[in-house]
């Protein structure tokens, strides 16, 4: 196992990944921006070194000054998170050339699997299945482009080949709306990503959003069961529960055998993230997060299984110590993304936090890097807290949510906790099994007319 980990990441990832190494008797780094002074993991770090000013591209995503960081501290290897460069394979890259340990995929594994294009290309090859698209990349040619969706059957999604985290996408409902739509795509996807590479993919009207989570070792790996992130704002999630409402067991297993199965082919190491489209009984692959999810929480309630010290464990070369038959779901989980934001405008919240009271109580888990008296700042995502609840079923696990979301106080800037509320305040909701645009649908139908 490492003696010591940089952790290249800030906020409640990284104290989440800061706990797990603890229990390991891993000593940690702790890398941050002039803006992270004070944050609660900088100061449990065993080093803590300052990498930059607050603006992300001088700091969390300077390869440089993080690989140099890693030198000076004697670090083993670096826990990227999420986000940042979690899944840039330029960077696992330069970390293992620089001896280094990189904890996530081979730069090989990320770099095919973070083009859209390719990851169909293989999912397809290991029998998972896909949505109907163009099969590649689109040329030039408007007409060939018309033809191809024509094929497919509108509405179609031109989506960027290197995108991700919800951007570079974009709904396209009539033959005319077709050639400017995969312009701006293309002119997005240059800007965001580096790449202007787009394809197109048929829009399913009502599906839900289904994900398996895989642990690998390069040779054996497990699904640990599934996750409906429907919940959803711009194709940025906000309620995760597992399992999935209404999901049978044999949908389970069929899937999560194939996730499986092409986990073994692509020689996947570390933990990953299969994600689908579900409509009328039907899987779709869309992409494949090769990293630790946001919302991993949920399903380390229902399994029992810490996936950042697996994570840690694979990375320092132990064979993956789960067999599928260790992996049994009990009971349900809940997961609410406290965002600092106006809950009605989704407008940015920074500033000071004047007062932080978390939930307690059977069953509930909170991961927040807050504490009254820390200064949100308003160069990063607005997550600052995940609220997580966990019951013998899904009807006490949203119980237990609504109760911890009434006990949590945060003064002092805006949350949406009262967005959480009125969700789980919706018979809808209750039911189970919403679709992706429902929150969307929601928001407009309450608008002042």
């Amino acid at each position: 196992m490492f003696e010591k980990v940089l952790i290249a990441n800030r906020g409640e990832i990284a104290l989440r990944i800061q706990r797990a190494c603890h229990e390991l008797g891993i000593k940690t780094v702790a890398v941050y921006s002039t803006a992270d002074k004070d944050l609660r993991h900088v100061h449990l770090a065993h080093e803590k070194i300052c990498i930059g000013p607050p603006r992300p591209a001088e700091s969390y995503l300077n390869v440089p000054t993080i690989i140099s960081a890693a030198e000076v501290s004697e670090a083993q290897a670096i826990h990227p998170g999420y986000g940042f460069l979690s899944e840039n394979a330029d960077f696992a890259e330069r970390v293992e050339s620089s001896g280094f340990v990189f904890i996530g995929p081979t730069p090989d594994v990320i770099r095919t699997m973070g083009d859209k294009v390719a990851a169909i290309r293989a999912m397809r090859e290991a029998d998972v299945p896909t949505v109907p698209g163009s099969n590649g990349v689109l040329g030039d040619d408007p007409e060939e482009c018309l033809r191809v969706a024509r094929r497919i059957g509108f509405p179609v999604i031109v989506k960027a080949a290197g995108g991700g985290g919800g951007r570079g996408m974009r709904v396209v409902q009539t033959e005319a709306a077709l050639h400017h739509a995969i312009v701006l795509t293309r002119s997005e996807a240059q800007a965001a990503f580096g790449n202007p590479d787009v394809y197109l993919e048929k829009f399913l009207e009502t599906p839900r959003h289904i994900e398996i989570q895989v642990l690998a070792d390069g040779r054996n790996a497990v699904y640990l069961g599934e996750r409906d992130c429907s919940m959803q704002r711009r194709h940025q999630k906000i309620i995760e529960e597992a399992p999935a409402p209404g999901l049978s067991e044999r949908e389970r297993r069929s899937l999560g055998e194939r996730c499986v199965e092409a986990c073994r082919r692509l020689k996947y190491r570390g933990a990953g993230t299969f994600e689908f489209l579900y409509e009328n009984g039907e899987f779709y692959f869309i992409e494949m997060n090769t990293r630790v999810q946001v919302e991993h929480p949920i399903t380390e309630m229902i399994t029992g299984v810490d996936i950042i010290q697996e994570m840690l464990r694979i990375a320092a070369g132990e064979p993956l110590r789960l067999r599928q038959r260790d992996i049994v779901l009990r009971g349900h989980a809940v997961e609410c993304r406290v965002n600092a934001e106006d809950p009605r405008t989704f407008a940015p919240s920074p500033g000071l936090v004047t007062q932080w009271t978390a939930p307690g109580g059977p069953g509930v888990r909170v991961d927040s890097h807050l504490y009254s008296g820390y200064r949100v700042p308003p160069y990063y995502d607005s997550l600052v807290a995940k609220i997580v609840t966990h019951g013998t079923d899904r009807t006490t696990a949203l119980a237990r949510m609504r109760v911890a979301l009434r006990e949590t106080t945060v003064e002092g800037i805006r949350t949406n906790i009262p967005l959480h509320l009125d969700l789980l305040a919706d018979p809808r909701v209750e039911r189970g099994g919403t679709d992706i645009h429902f929150l969307e649908k929601k928001l407009a139908d309450e608008l002042p007319r």
